[in-house]
């Protein structure tokens, strides 16, 4: 994902739970792949689909105004449970850019965003401003983020701050994960390898 990608308006979805654990994100009957795409159908799975495979009309994503949204809003919590890295996948490949809520688990944020997913965290208002406003009409007004600015925008003139790791906030920007950060600093590590050469030696030459 490039920067520019990386400033973008979206209606949002919304699930008012509580808690959300990663295993209602992702059951674990789904983690037998290896692959990061091909999870999003099964996002949410249990409440997604009724009993005989078909589309629960009730849920959130399921319903028309959610096509095309980039941004999910949900209670506070959220991404609790296990540490599965599966859980991020998988709202990734449904096609959500970031997660918004007024609290993360910390396994859960430092997954979403070692794979470049944004989650941000807001106050326990401005998340009950974001549900409100979907629960008063059927299409969810829109969003803005701003993450080269730091920048949350529920509505006009209702904007908030938001930081991340540095890091992090690097490779989502310039469209990296961790390895390919290594992997484009490789002829920076062979000049200081270069320069610093070994001073013991690791090898036992009686052996």
């Amino acid at each position: 994902m490039s920067r520019s990608e990386w400033k973008f308006e979206s209606r949002y979805v919304v699930i008012s739970r509580e808690n959300i654990d990663t295993d209602q994100i992702i059951p674990a009957r789904f983690l037998t792949t290896t692959s990061r795409s091909g999870l999003g159908p099964h996002a949410f799975h249990d409440w997604r689909y009724a009993k005989d495979g078909s589309l629960n009309p009730e849920f959130p994503l399921n319903r028309r105004e959610a096509a095309g949204a980039r941004v999910l809003v949900a209670g506070s919590n959220f991404g609790c449970g296990s540490s599965r890295e599966h859980a991020v996948w998988a709202l990734l490949d449904a096609g959500f850019k970031s997660i918004v809520s007024s609290q993360f688990a910390d396994i859960f944020r430092s997954n979403a965003l070692n794979n470049g997913l944004l989650p941000l965290q807001v106050s326990p208002e401005m998340l009950a401003m974001l549900m409100n406003a979907v629960s008063a009409d059927s299409i969810s007004p829109t969003v803005s983020v701003d993450l080269e600015a730091g920048t949350f925008r529920v509505a006009e003139g209702i904007e908030t701050s938001f930081v991340i790791p540095s890091f992090a906030r690097y490779c989502m920007l310039n469209g990296m994960d961790e390895m390919q950060f290594l992997v484009s600093s490789l002829s920076k590590i062979t000049r200081y390898e270069s320069s610093h050469p070994c001073t013991v030696d690791t090898v036992d030459a009686t052996r």
